[in-house]
């Protein structure tokens, strides 16, 4: 990566984004580059890291603003990024033991996604076709002092055009 970025022939002096995959399999970073060179994006994919134990080295030597995406690869894949000085969670509560974007991620409600078992109890049925095709009519409620009878309304003067 520090040839990537220092090598006048390649100079990707912007790290785009940074981020986590998993695969279900293995865990990846994921680094999206730019280089006043080309017009191409560089995609430098590292995969194969570990799902127990996910460690890449920082880059936050390389491009300053890598920090916040390191953490968040953090907060949300687990994946630690070996020499960020400020790596803790962005998004989850500081004693969260879990990463929510992992596919080994449950729901407290998984039990219900067995086929036997149905909808989950926080989903809801669609309302039928029929049902949608009804117009709805809404009423702004009126205030006392805006209602007025046909006797309170002005007369017209003129005569409209014909």
């Amino acid at each position: 990566m520090t040839r990537l970025h220092d090598d006048e022939q390649f100079e990707f002096e912007l790290l785009a984004d940074l981020c986590g995959v998993d695969t279900g399999t293995e865990m990846w970073a994921v680094y999206h580059l730019w280089s006043p060179r080309t017009s191409d994006w560089l995609r430098v994919i590292v995969p194969g890291l570990d799902r127990d134990d996910p460690r890449v080295p920082s880059v936050t030597f390389i491009w300053k603003g890598a920090e916040w995406p390191e953490r968040e690869a953090y907060d949300m894949f687990g994946i630690i990024f070996e020499g960020n000085r400020d790596l803790r969670r962005i998004y989850m509560p500081p004693d969260y033991t879990s990463f929510p974007l992992r596919k080994d991620f449950l729901l407290p409600d998984d039990a219900a996604r067995s086929p036997g078992e149905g909808f989950r109890h926080v989903e809801q049925t669609h309302q039928p076709a029929e049902y949608l095709r009804q117009p709805v009519i809404r009423k702004s409620p009126l205030l006392p002092h805006q209602v007025s009878t046909l006797n309170q309304l002005p007369e017209e003067t003129e005569t409209p055009p014909q």
